[in-house]
């Protein structure tokens, strides 16, 4: 029986894992602790063996008031929590960062493939927050503190926040939509939760890139969601000239249309860990 804490009542990812993992009542317990009060510091976590901690401002805010609480919560939460976890005996504490300290999504119409020689570079405090996080951390490290650094893509399921719902919603209202040839990586959460139950099992250390067996092209993604809720898109090059030209002056179309893939060798591993694919995962994100 393999006893886990999430530090972040009410996240969706921590929610996810906490479902995911019931399937297998006989092997694993979990516990949430909220962090948004100082009670947390006076629970002891020495009953557990793995910590996984997901507590965190989960996207990407551009008002400068924000910034400090991005590194208070963000960056400092997460060292503080590791090393009570490390004080208290914790074998493993797995954290949540996110493709983000790699900056932002290149051009329209530009390639953009993170490898392992790629060196993170934020751009901007959610990201900056984020590697810094994981610098504090890794130190802790040692044969009896185990750390896990997961620096996934954009996370997508049913109930999920971010982009992804944005894409479902016109999805399901345009008759039209651009026909932009990106690739971007993405994540269900399925396969994230199953990736996470295996870093459990297996007791690993160090930084993992999870992401779906597939890439994706945003234009697609937004005629398979149509599909699945009997619609139809019509996809067209017509704006694509537009676009570019706007996306020197407007990062929401970098972002859209955007390049941002990891290799696919940097997120293999030697088990499965892919128990849905593109079209299943959006078939039970839409209408499961």
């Amino acid at each position: 029986m393999r006893r886990i804490l999430i530090t972040g009542a009410n996240s969706y990812i921590g929610t996810s894992l906490e479902k995911w993992l019931k399937q297998w009542p006989t092997d694993y317990t979990v516990d949430t602790i909220d962090m948004i009060d100082g009670s947390w510091k006076e629970k002891s976590f020495s009953n557990y063996d793995t910590v996984f901690h997901v507590a965190g401002i989960a996207h990407v805010s551009s008002d400068p008031k924000m910034e400090d609480l991005y590194y208070k919560v963000n960056r400092d939460l997460t060292i503080e929590t590791a090393k009570k976890a490390k004080f208290d005996g914790v074998k493993q504490f797995i954290f949540m960062s996110s493709i983000i300290v790699y900056g932002d999504s290149s051009h329209i119409n530009k390639k953009r493939v993170i490898d392992r020689n790629t060196v993170p570079k934020p751009s901007n405090f959610y990201g900056n927050s984020k590697l810094q996080a994981e610098e504090g951390i890794m130190p802790l490290m040692d044969e009896k503190f185990k750390v896990v650094v997961l620096r996934p893509p954009m996370i997508y399921g049913k109930g999920s926040k971010g982009n992804y719902p944005l894409l479902s919603k016109m999805a399901q209202k345009l008759p039209l939509f651009p026909d932009v040839d990106n690739e971007r990586s993405m994540l269900h959460v399925d396969n994230l939760c199953e990736f996470i139950r295996l870093m459990i099992n297996n007791e690993e250390i160090g930084v993992f890139y999870p992401q779906n067996n597939e890439y994706v092209k945003t234009s697609e993604l937004v005629k398979l969601i149509a599909q699945m809720h009997g619609k139809r898109v019509i996809l067209t090059k017509v704006f694509n000239h537009i676009l570019k030209f706007m996306s020197n002056f407007l990062g929401i179309i970098n972002k859209a249309f955007g390049n941002l893939v990891y290799d696919k060798s940097m997120s293999e591993y030697k088990v499965n860990y892919r128990v849905r694919d593109l079209i299943e995962s959006i078939k039970e994100t839409e209408v499961l």
